[in-house]
């Protein structure tokens, strides 16, 4: 993600709704539950950074709403919580034996 647009940051906070319902799939809250908190305190994060709510959603649409001579330091941050949350639905994912190789 360190090369990553804003266009490209927005997708990632879009789909990760999705991605975390199918990572966690059938799992019980208890399962996944330090995993949820860290995706829960990193939205917080970009939601912060970008003046918005912590609904994935929102976190993109702020991110779309910055013109392209908009961004500093903010953008760097969003990259690395970018891959945190990935780092995190990869954690949940390997958690879900549903989806054992």
């Amino acid at each position: 993600m360190s090369d990553s647009s804003p266009a490209d940051l927005a997708i990632t906070f879009r789909s990760l709704t999705r991605r975390l319902r199918e990572a966690r799939g059938d799992l019980g809250d208890g399962a996944v539950t330090t995993q949820v908190a860290a995706i829960d305190r990193h939205l917080a994060r970009a939601a912060q950074l970008m003046r918005s709510t912590s609904d994935p959603a929102a976190v993109a649409d702020a991110i779309e709403a910055v013109p392209a001579d908009g961004w500093g330091d903010e953008l760097t941050e969003l990259r690395t919580i970018a891959l945190e949350l990935g780092r995190e639905l990869r954690a949940v994912a390997a958690a879900n034996p549903d989806l054992a190789d």
